[in-house]
């Protein structure tokens, strides 16, 4: 008899948890529809299994395996492109499966960009300095500190990253941004509340409107 109480409690509690699990899934739509509608923005929460295939050169898409994202909200704000979304993948270590759920916004400028990841830094990024294995340096000590940087072409990094926009980044939100071709991506590992998807095209935004004269009349130049 205890046996199937406890069966019948652990049913219960599954179920219970489905409930809310559900009805956290509605009312993040509800939030992110009213967001795009408030921005213009279309709407589409129906997962996408075939999401990662429109950008193959951002790694964070193409993790695990079971990748889908939803709640996919495009259109344009401002001059720019945008698709902001939640993303999800699982690993597994062979025994254990686990979930990785995050959110990102991507941005589309007529740029010809090249590759760039710009994210802050962790413990292993410091340890990896003092064995010799660090990333590139730039004259502010302050942004060399925070902020891991990292790029095929070491002139187009410092060419992106003048005095002015090392000290925009350091007073900025925290995010992930990797540049490749015309797009840039900005996310964290983490689902964004609706504001949070502001502040990273906020970001993206204060990054591209800081590029110097000369990298743009450069870059102008190469799309013609």
């Amino acid at each position: 008899m205890g046996h199937i109480f406890i069966i019948v409690l652990l049913v219960l509690i599954g179920v219970g948890f489905l409930i809310v699990v559900q009805i956290s899934a509605a009312k993040r739509r509800q939030a992110l529809s009213q967001w795009c509608r408030s921005r213009g923005l279309q709407f589409d929460p129906t997962p996408n299994c075939d999401f990662g295939d429109r950008y193959p050169d951002f790694s964070c898409l193409h993790q695990g395996n079971r990748r889908h994202a939803q709640n996919v909200m495009e259109g344009r704000i401002g001059k720019h492109q945008i698709c902001a979304f939640d993303y999800h993948y699982e690993t597994s270590n062979g025994k254990n499966s686990q979930s990785h759920d995050f959110s990102a916004i991507i941005l589309t400028t007529n740029l010809p960009l090249k590759p760039l990841l710009i994210r802050h830094k962790g413990v292993f990024d410091r340890f990896a300095s003092l064995l010799g294995f660090g990333d590139i340096e730039f004259e502010s000590a302050a942004f060399s500190k925070e902020f891991h940087v990292a790029s095929p072409d070491r002139r187009w990094a410092f060419d992106v990253l003048p005095q002015t926009t090392m000290e925009f980044l350091l007073d900025s939100p925290k995010f992930v941004l990797e540049f490749q071709l015309c797009q840039i991506i900005a996310y964290r590992n983490e689902i964004f509340l609706p504001a949070d998807f502001d502040s990273a095209i906020a970001v993206i935004e204060g990054i591209l409107s800081r590029l110097p004269s000369s990298l743009l009349q450069e870059l102008q130049g190469v799309g013609e």
